[in-house]
């Protein structure tokens, strides 16, 4: 048996959308489906959790571990790469003392507060990474490895830390690559 759904696998667990040349590991979570579109030629690696209001364009890879929870939405553009064990949340709960916070209390006890993330065409996301609501990671922007993002990040930059902070501009020899991929067949 392949470690991936195969097309009529995937129809079957009801995705609101999904393209051609689709992956999706078998041993991935997917809750929600019916919020979650996929473009074509996009991969998810083992033990990913995804959650909520998704949408993604194509030539997209999420690696292992990898978790997005989007009880807002997450978009995911073109080209994108989310390496593993990154946490992306478009939702956050009020630490404050003043409101509980788990899925198990009755909403009238908590304040959960949040916003659209984005991952802009060709962004890039390095491993162990974290994401928080209501930030746009601009075009061709790279997160480095363990980084805690929590404000936006400007296109075609290189970025690190916790939080992260600009590091150096960023190249863009992958538009002419693009061009490349889009103007030949799929192997």
């Amino acid at each position: 048996m392949n470690s991936f759904y195969d097309e009529t696998e995937l129809r079957k667990i009801g995705f609101k959308k999904f393209g051609r040349d689709v992956r999706i590991s078998r041993k991935a979570s997917i809750y929600s489906p019916n919020k979650i579109s996929i473009g074509d030629h996009v991969r998810i690696d083992d033990f990913c959790i995804l959650s909520g209001n998704i949408a993604m364009g194509s030539y997209i890879h999420i690696s292992a571990y990898t978790a997005l929870y989007a009880k807002y939405e997450i978009q995911i553009e073109d080209f994108v790469t989310i390496s593993g064990r990154v946490l992306v949340y478009s939702q956050s709960d009020d630490y404050s003392g003043n409101y509980m916070t788990n899925p198990m209390i009755p909403g009238k006890f908590t304040k959960v507060t949040g916003g659209k993330v984005v991952f802009k065409k060709h962004s890039i996301i390095a491993a162990g990474c974290i994401i928080f609501p209501a930030v746009i990671v601009g075009e061709g922007a790279a997160i480095g490895a363990m980084s805690l993002v929590n404000t936006n990040i400007d296109p075609w930059t290189i970025n690190a830390g916790i939080p992260t902070k600009k590091i150096k501009d960023r190249k863009k020899k992958i538009l002419q690559l693009e061009k490349k991929i889009v103007l030949s067949p799929i192997r």
